[in-house]
């Protein structure tokens, strides 16, 4: 098991995990892990880069950009 230290934590964020402990019945340690479990349980990552992006932007109708025409694709340039 791998092991953390956190530093410079408010004296009153302190206090109030040790009552929440104290109300689960776990050490402070243990709450501290229960947190950070459920935080990181709570967010999934995106399966899709895409889909995740067009996700976090539908919310805001996006750009309205008008899309130029299609044009024949030229001929590559010759170097003879």
């Amino acid at each position: 098991m791998a092991s953390i230290t956190i530093r410079n934590i408010d004296d009153s964020l302190k206090h109030r995990l040790r009552v929440r402990a104290a109300e689960h019945g776990h050490s402070m340690e243990e709450e501290a892990r229960a947190i950070l479990r459920a935080a990181i349980e709570a967010t999934t990552p995106p399966s899709n880069l895409a889909a995740a992006i067009r996700a976090r932007v539908a919310g805001i109708g996006g750009a309205g950009l008008e899309l130029p025409s299609r044009e024949p694709m030229r001929s590559p340039p010759s170097f003879d």
